[in-house]
């Protein structure tokens, strides 16, 4: 669902489990919120802290953004 979300995390090299572990949820958990897009208010605030990133070019959903 977030192509940005994704290239930042492979970029980083975090696997599915490494970003779960730092927001304190499961793998599963992760990955369904990734297909979603139902993250909290909080996992987005990390995500951002995490990837160093803005709300609007992580979590874009059109192309070419």
């Amino acid at each position: 669902m977030f192509k940005n979300l994704e290239a930042e995390q492979a970029r980083n090299g975090y696997t599915n489990t490494d970003v779960a572990t730092k927001l304190g949820i499961s793998r599963a958990s992760y990955e369904n919120k990734k297909k979603t897009g139902k993250f909290t208010t909080f996992e987005i605030k990390m995500l951002c802290n995490i990837f160093k990133s803005k709300f609007d070019y992580l979590f874009a959903t059109k192309e070419g953004m």
